[in-house]
């Protein structure tokens, strides 16, 4: 996700909080910690940080239930996550009738 799509969710999330029955006058920050929000940057960064720790045994949890390791040989590292590509969705419109 590149940083211009962030802050315009962002300021959607921003947008939205503001709409809340008395949170009008609070700082995005205070209505944020209100909800039990994070901004979504730091959202990323944390789903990053729980993928680690899960592939890498940190929890008591079968990782398997949650990623698959891609076993196809490419360059990198040996975790590589799997990722799933939905190649026959692009072919929906044939079976389109207009």
């Amino acid at each position: 996700m590149d940083k211009k799509d962030i802050k315009l969710i962002e300021g959607i999330q921003r947008r939205a909080t503001e709409l809340i029955t008395g949170m009008q006058g609070l700082s995005y920050n205070d209505r944020l910690k209100q909800l039990g929000l994070i901004k979504l940057g730091r959202r990323m960064s944390s789903d990053l940080v729980e993928t680690f720790k899960i592939v890498n045994g940190k929890y008591d949890i079968n990782s398997d239930l949650f990623f698959q390791l891609d076993e196809a040989g490419r360059r990198g590292h040996d975790q590589r996550l799997f990722k799933k590509r939905f190649i026959g969705l692009l072919d929906v419109r044939k079976y389109v009738f207009f």
